[in-house]
């Protein structure tokens, strides 16, 4: 199908009141068109009824995220509000997507296998903007309950010492120490080891990486010096008396004193932007999910770290 041709508002140069402002500047933070081009093949065929271009759509899921709002809320927000309508690039009296567009769209995402490649656009952005300070890397991994225990049969059970077990997923994560923007992202059934995905998301040169004791043993630390980078890994263990174990307990504390931002990352994401629990069924949905808020966590993280640079 062709695309639709929506509003020729500026986003940028209109007024905006106080509330919209942060909109305002998240649509300025990109060079979007670029962003674009990986959506080129979504609703670009040229018979059926003219789509919506993909590009409004990816800013409405990231409005979804931000804003943590179902596909009907999501429809009923655009009708109503003149923010939303300027950041996705609708004039203010045309129509805007219906619920069913979204479901359509993400099916796409997903059957291109295109929310990797458009959260790994947007980092490599926010990275050549100078947010990301490259002197060491934090790496954790968070399970997150599946949408329905019975209806969802690509979830796995795991277990956790001092919570109930999950019946769900398992984001692994890593982020940069200092900024703390998410620059790897990787999504498995909950049942997969936290350090199984180590390689994945650990970016070139990482530094000083910290982790806690389930990235312990000699596998995860040849993934993290495979990298170029230095293993800071919580110990559970040691030999040498007394003297020795105070040595292990003040260096498990360091470790424990700069690992524990990632904690920010996640609570954020789960607190704000919907992760209590997936929203749709199946390994590859939670990952679109996943990924989108880790995108837009990003986003979110680098205006306020350009906020500080400029003060």
């Amino acid at each position: 199908m062709a695309r639709r041709r929506i509003g020729q508002e500026d986003l940028i140069a209109r007024p905006e009141p106080r509330s919209a402002s942060s909109l305002a500047e998240l649509a300025a933070l990109l060079d979007w068109a670029e962003i674009d081009r990986h959506l080129a093949g979504v609703s670009a065929a040229a018979k059926g009824e003219p789509g919506w271009p993909p590009l409004a759509l990816f800013h409405d899921l990231l409005l979804a995220t931000w804003h943590d709002l179902s596909d009907i809320k999501l429809a009923g927000a655009l009708d109503d509000r003149a923010s939303f309508r300027r950041f996705c690039g609708f004039a203010a009296h045309e129509p805007t997507p219906e619920r069913t567009a979204f479901v359509r769209f993400r099916r796409e995402l997903v059957r291109r296998g295109l929310d990797s490649r458009l959260s790994e656009a947007v980092t490599r952005q926010l990275e050549a903007k100078g947010a990301t300070v490259r002197a060491s890397t934090l790496v954790d991994a968070t399970l997150i309950p599946s949408a329905s225990i019975r209806g969802d049969g690509e979830a796995r059970w795991a277990g956790h010492r001092r919570r109930n077990p999950t019946h769900g997923y398992k984001a692994h994560v890593a982020t940069d120490a200092g900024a703390g923007l998410a620059r790897g992202v990787e999504v498995t059934t909950a049942n997969v080891h936290d350090a199984a995905e180590l390689s994945a998301v650990l970016p070139p040169e990482p530094g000083d990486v910290y982790a806690d004791s389930a990235f312990a043993g000699d596998r995860a630390w040849e993934a993290i010096r495979a990298r170029g980078g230095t293993p800071c890994v919580v110990h559970t263990h040691t030999w040498g008396g007394p003297e020795a174990l105070a040595r292990l307990e003040a260096s498990n504390a360091a470790v424990r004193g700069v690992h524990c931002r990632i904690e920010k990352v996640f609570g954020t994401c789960k607190r704000s932007y919907g992760l209590r629990r997936m929203r749709w069924l199946g390994l590859a949905k939670a990952g679109l999910q996943i990924r989108l808020a880790a995108t837009a966590y990003n986003l979110r993280r680098t205006v306020t770290l350009l906020h500080g640079a400029v003060a």
